[in-house]
């Protein structure tokens, strides 16, 4: 059920962090896009929805489920919760519980396939967010929980009080975010088999090119591959994530149809060791030791 990589296989999540709640048509068509080319996990949050505000994401997903419900058939829906403005995190039991069925109402179901705590609270105790998140899979509110932005150490926290499995963890990682390979999250989540989804793999738009400067190595990084491999930069940029032995799931959020192709193609892209640490090599300004 869970629409995340596993070993040996290889897959895109589409995300709508760049929507607002008014796009239903432009929706619409992107999904019929990636849908098409095999995607079914789509990505969201309550915080998420640009000019149209708190929720607009997801009322989103609510509106198109309404205007072309067989679209979404098949498709994991995952949201997440814990972002409140003003706060800016809560992740009490109260808030999360609340944020839940709010989130179920604007999405128009009765139970989301996957639920990320967004962002770690410093003020919240993991055994009162464990406890909420289990009182939610105890309600049939939530079918899977995860994580989103955790440090390994807090996941680690979490897990001791968490009755549910832990099955996903989202996290930003990137050709020019290459943190997780070193801090012991994506080993983490290797040897206790969390899935791993990746938001903004062209690394909130560094990756183009007009990117910004310290990006400049990584850029001439992946356009050399892209040339040998005759596909685009940001099909380097989709299978240098891919190739990693964590399964990732790098999450597409692009609303632009050709950009979105050329991402897909990174499906088609195998690596050798030699290229993958010629990127990592860049990301970092030094040769491995």
């Amino acid at each position: 059920m869970l629409a995340l990589s596993e070993r040996g296989k290889k897959r895109l999540a589409y995300g709508f962090w760049r929507f607002t709640a008014d796009q239903v048509d432009e929706a619409i068509a992107m999904i019929e896009r990636v849908r098409a080319s095999g995607i079914d996990h789509l990505d969201t949050a309550d915080v998420y929805g640009g000019a149209s505000g708190f929720g607009g994401a997801e009322t989103l997903l609510g509106a198109v489920r309404a205007k072309a419900p067989r679209l979404l058939d098949g498709a994991m829906i995952a949201t997440k919760a814990g972002c409140a403005p003003g706060t800016p995190y809560n992740s009490s039991a109260p808030y999360l519980k609340a944020a839940c069925e709010a989130s179920l109402k604007r999405l128009g179901m009765e139970r989301v396939d996957l639920f990320y705590v967004h962002r770690p609270d410093l003020l919240a105790h993991p055994a009162e967010v464990a406890g909420a998140l289990d009182e939610l899979v105890r309600e049939g509110k939530i079918a899977c929980v995860g994580v989103s932005n955790y440090t390994a150490a807090e996941v680690a926290a979490l897990k001791r009080f968490l009755k549910a499995p832990l099955i996903a963890h989202q996290i930003e990682f990137s050709a020019g975010h290459v943190d997780p390979l070193f801090d012991g999250t994506l080993d983490q989540a290797m040897a206790e088999d969390i899935a791993v989804a990746a938001w903004s793999p062209l690394a909130r738009g560094g990756l183009a090119e007009n990117g910004p400067a310290d990006l400049a190595a990584v850029r001439a990084a992946l356009a050399k591959l892209a040339a040998a491999h005759g596909v685009s930069p940001n099909a380097i940029a989709i299978a240098f994530l891919l190739a990693h032995p964590a399964a990732v799931t790098p999450i597409l959020g692009t609303t632009n149809e050709a950009r979105a192709r050329e991402c897909i193609d990174g499906l088609k892209v195998n690596l050798s060791r030699r290229d993958w640490y010629d990127i990592v090599e860049a990301a970092r300004g030094e040769r491995m030791p």
